[in-house]
C-alpha cells in the first residue's frame, strides 16, 4: 500500500533509540527523510547513518537536550540548511521519574516539565512555521498511557504527560486550518531500552530474571499478556502521519494492549 508519505521530512526527538528510532526507521521505510536529535551525539549520528545506509534516505543526527532552547534553535537551523524545513514532527523525547510529590524538590518538577512539555511547546512553534510554507503537515506527541492511568511511583511523570495530552488537544484546534494535522499517542507496555534497565535492577531485588519481571509486569497489567515491540508501535506513528489518517485530528490514541481499565 503506498501511503504517500515518500519524499516528506520528518524530524524526531529522541530519536536515536527506542521509540523514537523505530518510529523514524518506519517513516524510513516509506521514503521519508529524517532529522534526529538526542542527546548522545554518538548514538544519534549513528542512528542517522543507518537509515541513510537501509533506505537510501537522506538523514541527519544531531545532539541536543530539547529541555535548553538554544539547542532547539541550533536543531532547527540544521533541519533548514538540510531540508528547507519539515512536513512531520514527533515530539517524542521524554523518560520515566521515580518519586513522592512530598519528596520531590522544584527542581525535579521543572525539569521533567521542560522535557516532557515546554520542549514539545518549543518545536512545534518552531516547525510549525515550515508546515504552513509547505500547504500543511502533521505533528504527533508521544505521551503514555500514565496520563490517564497513573503509576503510583511517578507522579511527575504522570502530571507532565497529562498535560502533553491537552497541549496536542488546544494545539490541534489551533492549526487545522493550516491543514496541519496534531494528535497524540499514548503508549502503554514498550520493550525498550528504559524497561530493560529497569529490569535488570529490580529482577535482582524480587530474586527472579530480567525476562521474568517483564513477563510478570506484562500478564499483571495488560491484557494482551506481553510488551510491545517500539516497531509494532511505530506502524500506528506511520499511518497517523500518512494522508490515510486525514480525518485523525486532536485525538488520542491508547496503543497499550487493552491496559487501559477504562473506557472515557
Amino acid at each position: 500500500m503506498d501511503l504517500g508519505l515518500s519524499g516528506k521530512v520528518a524530524v524526531i526527538t529522541g530519536g536515536s533509540i527506542g521509540i523514537g528510532f523505530a518510529v523514524a526507521e518506519a517513516l524510513a521505510r516509506e521514503g521519508v527523510h529524517c532529522a534526529l536529535c538526542a542527546r548522545n551525539e554518538e548514538r544519534v549520528k549513528k542512528a542517522a547513518k543507518t537509515l541513510e545506509e537501509r533506505y537510501s534516505v537522506r538523514a541527519i543526527g544531531v545532539r541536543a537536550d530539547v529541555t535548553r532552547p538554544e539547542d532547539i534553535d541550533a536543531f532547527v537551523e540544521e533541519i533548514r540548511k538540510t531540508f528547507g524545513g519539515a512536513d512531520i514532527l514527533i515530539n517524542n523525547a521524554g523518560t520515566g521519574s521515580a518519586e513522592k510529590i512530598m519528596d520531590a524538590p522544584d527542581e525535579r518538577w521543572q525539569y521533567y516539565w521542560g522535557l516532557h512539555v515546554m520542549a514539545a511547546v518549543r518545536m512545534s512553534r518552531k516547525i510549525i512555521p515550515f508546515m504552513i510554507e509547505r500547504g500543511g503537515g502533521v505533528i504527533i506527541n508521544t505521551a503514555s498511557i500514565c496520563a490517564r492511568q497513573p503509576l503510583d511511583y511517578e507522579p511527575i511523570y504522570n502530571v507532565t504527560k497529562a498535560a502533553l495530552v491537552m497541549f496536542s488537544k488546544c494545539l490541534a484546534n489551533e492549526v487545522i486550518k493550516y491543514n496541519i494535522r496534531v494528535n497524540c499517542v499514548n503508549p502503554g507496555l514498550i520493550r525498550t531500552p528504559d524497561w530493560d534497565k529497569t529490569a535488570q535492577i529490580v529482577s535482582r531485588e524480587k530474586g527472579m530474571t530480567p525476562e521474568e519481571y517483564l513477563d510478570r509486569i506484562a500478564k499483571d497489567n495488560a491484557p494482551i499478556g506481553r510488551f510491545a515491540t517500539p516497531e509494532e508501535l511505530a506502524h500506528f506513528y506511520v499511518f497517523l502521519c500518512s494522508p490515510l489518517a486525514s480525518y485523525c485530528v486532536g485525538s488520542t490514541y491508547y496503543v497499550d494492549g487493552g491496559w487501559l481499565k477504562c473506557t472515557i
